[in-house]
């Protein structure tokens, strides 16, 4: 299994993140949410895209979906 593509969001550009989406790597951003740091993972299993959060795991069924969501909460430079 590849190594996991680690950043601080806002680092890179979503197109990026999908790329190693793409690659079967997971994506771990770390954020601040309420003022307390936390790691999101974002992964790909070739079908589903998965958001993994503190809370929440929720799914996306498509890359534009994955998309909306990286540009939505600020993971990438050009949210």
């Amino acid at each position: 299994m590849p190594q996991p593509l680690r950043i601080e969001a806002g680092e890179i550009t979503a197109e990026s993140i999908l790329e190693a989406l793409g690659e079967g790597r997971r994506v771990v951003v770390s954020t601040e949410v309420l003022g307390e740091p936390h790691e999101i993972t974002l992964r790909h299993d070739g079908e589903q895209y998965y958001c993994d959060t503190p809370t929440t795991l929720h799914t996306h069924d498509s890359r534009e979906e994955m998309l909306e969501c990286i540009h939505k909460h600020g993971y990438a430079t050009d949210a």
